[in-house]
């Protein structure tokens, strides 16, 4: 087994970069975005949530991924990907 990089060097990305830059890409840094307060207070009805997918999406996410709805959590903000 031979011990490789897992990814670019810092000077391949810099090349990387810079080819890019010409050809008139732009790479857009990442940018922290701060999280809002966490919402305190109580959730409804596991029940209630499950009700709201609809039942064709409840079906197949229990053939694909046998997924059972257990119970409802509060999720830190910056624990989820975020698009944008």
């Amino acid at each position: 087994m031979v011990d490789a990089p897992a990814g670019l060097t810092s000077e391949e990305e810099a090349a990387f970069l810079a080819q890019e830059s010409e050809m008139g890409i732009v790479t857009p840094a990442l940018m922290h975005v701060e999280s809002p307060p966490i919402e305190k207070g109580d959730f409804p009805p596991m029940e209630d949530l499950v009700k709201r997918i609809p039942m064709p999406t409840r079906d197949l996410m229990e053939e694909l991924f046998r997924a059972k709805f257990i119970t409802v959590r509060r999720m830190p903000r910056d624990a989820l990907k975020v698009q944008g």
